[in-house]
């Protein structure tokens, strides 16, 4: 490497440490994993005493000084932030530029302390008017703040508080009392103002009425739906780069609309629908290419997304229709070292959201073979790949990209455990990461806008935190939110008769329709609210495990 090569990545690293001190958040498994970063964590465990977990950030100018410091699982500490005394923070909290920790402090998980916050767990005695207060003893109840809490700029935290789960701190608010669970305080002393979730009791209500709407509009016209796009060669409809296309996922689609809606196809008009899909099906390596764009012979099988997605289209279409596909999807039935190879081989480091696709068709080919044929140690090779794959730092597979962010490893969360964790009933491993990843990504692009408000975005959103909440608490309350949004804003995007497009700004399809219903019916669920939405997925999004054990 050349002098002014070397000069130039210096300068590199050093502007991004320089970034990191203020823009935290945006650290990376490079930085948590760092050498410069472990050596830190070596220091302050004999200078501060401290225990930091391996996914925890602590910036290079951040100030600790303490007798006793315990840092959680992905929480960070900001530079020119100063913790000092003995202080606890759980996993997933988060310590902005300038706010200052002192004394005895207790934070469960999900804290969130933004920047010039002064959290002081002790006190100055000044009770004597004859003593100097310098000369006076120091007083040490200790603050304990509990998990889910918000504590916004500049607000004080005096020494003997608790403030309780979910709570949130006003900005400027002077905290002097307990505060009590899921309550918000503001002012100077702060006080109850209200209860998180008062207000939004109108909205949840509004997003009810919103749901009971788009319930009833599509019962009343899906039928009216799929004869738009119906044609005698079979199905022509818009796909996902808005480009109207005859595809086998159109008839798939069309028969999981019509089921979701509890009337699948039958008597003999199923029985033709499953005799088209079933010959589709390459009886040696058991994908289904698509009869309307054939892959080409020259390249892998595996390399074409179309016969590997159509595995779970015809597929799930063929359970849907009472039938099933003809032949073992032979092509994953691989021994240990060609699986690892061909997952190894998968471009998670640039197009993370291709990697999740290709997993997704693996382990619904394993479901296929294990139920109707006979298969072999898939499963068990996997899901041990996976284990030992899955970034500890933000729950995700794969890795973010300089122009996309977290899309592809958070877009490849959704294919990749849709297939595997989620139709075999398994826990994913790191919930509560993938979580605050996902509602991190969703809040950097400010819940989507214009062509990025797709139904690809969104499901990729909300089946990630649907299938987490099955296993922690944490962020409810900000996923509730966003299924509220996607069911607010779903009527408008609604088509008389056509359904809805796949993204903002598109003609209506039968792809965006199975996916945007889909979605709705993944946020009605969140909220408790599916039996009000007369559209349940029966095939791709079905949302009921069939447990390893099938």
């Amino acid at each position: 490497m050349t002098g002014n090569a070397v000069d130039a990545d210096d300068a590199g690293q050093a502007a991004r440490q320089a970034r990191l001190q203020f823009l935290t958040w945006e650290r990376a498994p490079e930085d948590i994993d760092s050498a410069d970063q472990r050596a830190l964590k070596q220091a302050l465990a004999l200078s501060a005493g401290a225990r930091i977990a391996d996914s925890a950030y602590i910036a290079s100018d951040a100030r600790i000084f303490t007798s006793s410091i315990v840092v959680g699982e992905r929480s960070w500490i900001a530079g020119h932030a100063l913790v000092r005394g003995d202080v606890e923070f759980g996993a997933n909290c988060s310590v902005n530029p300038y706010a200052c920790i002192s004394g005895k402090v207790r934070c469960g998980d999900g804290v969130r302390i933004a920047s010039l916050v002064s959290i002081v767990g002790f006190n100055h005695g000044f009770d004597d008017p004859n003593v100097p207060i310098k000369d006076q003893a120091l007083q040490m109840l200790g603050i304990t703040i509990g998990n889910d809490v918000w504590i916004g700029a500049n607000a004080v935290i005096l020494d003997g508080v608790t403030i309780s789960d979910g709570a949130v701190v006003a900005a400027g608010a002077v905290v002097t009392g307990d505060v009590p669970k899921a309550s918000i305080v503001a002012g100077v002393p702060a006080k109850v103002i209200r209860r998180r979730g008062e207000a939004a009791k109108s909205r949840r209500g509004q997003a009810e009425k919103a749901l009971q709407k788009m319930s009833s509009t599509a019962q009343a016209e899906w039928r009216d739906v799929l004869a738009q796009y119906e044609t005698a060669e079979g199905y022509l409809s818009a796909e996902a780069d808005g480009v109207a296309r005859m595809a086998l996922r159109h008839q798939c689609d069309a028969i999981e609309i019509a089921a979701g809606f509890g009337h699948p196809p039958d008597g003999d008009e199923a029985r033709l629908m499953a005799a088209r899909l079933q010959a589709v099906q390459d009886p040696a390596n058991g994908f289904f290419p698509d009869t309307y764009r054939l892959p080409d012979p020259a390249v892998d099988i595996r390399e074409d997304t179309l016969a590997l997605y159509n595995v779970l289209a015809a597929g799930y279409a063929l359970e849907v229709l009472g039938y099933r596909p003809l032949h073992p999807i032979a092509g994953v039935e691989l021994d240990a070292d060609a699986l690892f190879a061909w997952l190894d081989g998968l471009p998670w480091g640039t197009r993370a959201w291709r990697s999740g696709d290709r997993v997704d068709a693996i382990a619904t080919a394993i479901y296929f073979n294990a139920r109707y044929f006979q298969s072999g140690r898939g499963k068990e090779i996997l899901f041990g790949w996976l284990a030992t794959h899955v970034d500890r730092a933000t729950g995700l597979w794969g890795k973010p990209t300089a122009g996309q962010g977290m899309l592809q490893p958070v877009n490849c969360f959704y294919r990749l455990t849709r297939g595997s964790y989620a139709q075999f009933g398994l826990p994913v491993p790191l919930p509560e990461a993938a979580i605050n990843s996902v509602l991190t990504h969703y809040r950097s692009n400010a819940g989507f806008a214009d062509a990025a408000y797709n139904a690809c975005n969104l499901l990729d959103t909300i089946h990630p935190l649907w299938l987490c909440l099955k296993q922690t608490d944490m962020g409810r309350a900000q996923a509730e939110t966003i299924a509220e949004d996607i069911i607010l804003r779903a009527p408008d995007r609604w088509r008389p008769r056509q359904g809805f497009a796949f993204a903002d700004g598109q003609a209506p399809s039968l792809q965006g329709t199975e996916m945007w219903l889909s979605t709705l019916h993944l946020a009605a669920d969140t909220l408790g609210l599916s039996e009000d939405f007369s559209f349940v997925p029966k095939g791709v999004h079905r949302t009921n495990a069939v447990g390893l054990g099938l």
